[in-house]
């Protein structure tokens, strides 16, 4: 099969999942707020939202957003037949699953055997992916570029089995110098990320002169986070009960804004 005709095979197993019932909803609460929404993206959600199709505008608009649209009515190929490079095939990967439904990816390792220009370009693509339509990507990523790293709204950061640091990027360092260690400007912050928490690399990262250095364990540096002002409001919002109306506002705001435009 081609490029299109993968992601087409793969929107109509998955199926339009709940859109049809969120456009319901909201093309209701427009018409008793008065509201006409834009022409364009009308057109787009309804058709968006339309199960059945042998074509689906959601597969061109992905195959927009992961660059694959030089390569779609390409033969995907494989040890028989040569098709398209291994950077466009997982590019492929990810848009079977974007085609779906689904707003939760999932992703292991997704850049093993790819240059870092590749990976920055699937990354990229992915959360331009779930800025527009409201999603949550968790990948991990084997020592990632510096470029490919600042991609990212939040680091997860887990070692012997603990959670070391969960929340904003910005903060993650700032989080580890409270605690006596620096990134040096030679290194990259997620090669970084790997080795201080390591009892062979993390001595080199230590910053406090006046103070001789001990090596702190992960223990120490989990209840250390759990303290730290973005622990502390991660574990706030954990105690707050889950309130599936919000849940649904975010959803339908997702779909009626005009983030959908391709412009």
């Amino acid at each position: 099969m081609t490029v299109r005709e993968t992601l087409e095979f793969s929107g109509r197993c998955q199926g339009v999942g709940t859109r049809y019932e969120m456009l319901a909803d909201l093309a209701r609460r427009e018409k008793a707020a008065n509201l006409k929404p834009d022409p364009d993206i009308d057109i787009f959600m309804k058709a968006a939202a339309t199960p059945d199709q042998e074509a689906s505008v959601v597969t061109d608009y992905i195959l927009k957003i992961l660059g694959l649209e030089v390569c779609a009515d390409t033969m995907v190929g494989d040890q028989m037949l040569r098709g398209i490079s291994g950077g466009q095939k997982k590019q492929v990967t990810t848009g079977e699953l974007l085609v779906g439904p689904a707003t939760a990816l999932f992703m292991d390792e997704i850049s093993t055997g790819l240059d870092s220009s590749t990976t920055f370009s699937i990354v990229n693509s992915l959360r331009q992916y779930v800025h527009i339509l409201k999603g949550t990507a968790f990948i991990s990523l084997l020592q990632p570029a510096p470029e490919t790293y600042n991609l990212f709204d939040d680091i997860v950061l887990i070692s012997d089995g603990q959670i070391v640091y969960q929340g904003p990027r910005e903060h993650v360092l700032e989080f580890f110098e409270s605690m006596g260690f620096e990134c040096p400007e030679r290194k990259g912050v997620a090669d970084f990320l790997q080795e201080v928490t390591s009892k062979k690399d993390q001595n080199q990262y230590w910053a406090q002169r006046d103070e001789p250095y001990h090596f702190i364990p992960v223990s120490e540096f989990a209840e250390a986070f759990q303290s730290f002002h973005v622990g502390r409001r991660l574990g706030d919002e954990l105690a707050t009960p889950f309130d599936k109306k919000k849940l649904i506002c975010v959803l339908l705001q997702a779909i009626s804004a005009h983030n959908f435009s391709t412009n």
